[in-house]
């Protein structure tokens, strides 16, 4: 169940955050994700953790995003709701942007673990190739709510995602309804400055400020008939900055690591929470 939480004057993010008692983990999404995409990994640990997962601003049923927004600004954010919600040491997990969200944040702040599911390396002008395009389904108009899932079903079939109920519910709840037509939750100009904002993240400044134990997982699936979002060179610095980080590499693409369960994630992910 969703919860607006405030964490700026006239500023509230939409919060999903179940209970537990082994510590809490807050899990932040990708480029243009919900925090429905955690689906599985929730799934995994809310037994024993508290979960949490928002969405971030100018995402779901968040605040529109600042004008000049960043993933810096969303650390911002991020380090505004530990401390707004009283939060100990939490274990950070981020995925795509949401791992240099979280790798930022960790640098700044004492937090527990920090879980990279593929992000926080180096970015290269191929990741703009590969991502920037895809921003076009953000700027259409869409005749229904199941027009806009069936257009969007077709893109996942190209990139070898499994159709299941979790990612038509995930699907489902980034679409809206306007005054004429159905469009995505989120503007693709948003969607750009933030991606743009990845240039100025620098993993070896970053890293060495980072103290605790880290899981990267790095997935190397092809996108369909592409190649691999990021590949292995992309976190070359990360690894050779980082003092305390355990690297696994997995077939997954970018998106089959979230939208299908991933058993030797899910056991790194296990181990990392159990040292």
């Amino acid at each position: 169940m969703l919860k607006d939480v405030s964490i700026h004057e006239n500023v509230k993010l939409a919060v999903c955050d179940t209970p537990g008692k082994k510590g809490t983990i807050i899990a932040i999404h990708g480029l243009t994700g919900n925090h429905k995409t955690f689906y599985h990994y929730r799934r995994l640990l809310d037994k024993d953790y508290r979960f949490i997962s928002y969405d971030l601003r100018g995402r779901g049923n968040s605040s529109p995003a600042d004008e000049q927004t960043s993933l810096f600004r969303h650390a911002e954010d991020l380090k505004a709701f530990i401390k707004k919600r009283g939060i100990d040491r939490p274990i950070l997990m981020g995925y795509s942007m949401g791992a240099y969200i979280c790798a930022q944040v960790a640098s700044e702040i004492d937090v527990a673990a920090l879980i990279l599911l593929d992000g926080a390396g180096t970015t290269e002008e191929r990741q703009r190739e590969l991502i920037i395009p895809s921003l076009s389904r953000l700027e259409k108009e869409y005749e229904s709510e199941d027009d806009y899932v069936a257009q969007t079903k077709a893109i996942y079939d190209s990139l070898h995602v499994q159709w299941d109920e979790v990612v038509e519910g995930i699907t489902r709840y980034e679409v809206k309804k306007t005054a004429n037509d159905y469009r995505h939750k989120s503007e693709a100009s948003v969607m750009e400055k933030d991606f743009n904002s990845f240039y100025d993240f620098k993993p070896s400044e970053v890293f060495q400020k980072v103290t605790c134990p880290i899981l990267l997982v790095i997935a190397y699936g092809r996108l369909g008939q592409k190649d691999s979002l990021f590949t292995r060179e992309t976190y070359n610095e990360t690894i050779a900055t980082a003092e305390n980080l355990t690297s696994i590499e997995v077939p997954a693409n970018h998106y089959t690591l979230m939208f299908e369960q991933q058993p030797v994630v899910e056991q790194s992910i296990l181990a990392l929470l159990e040292k």
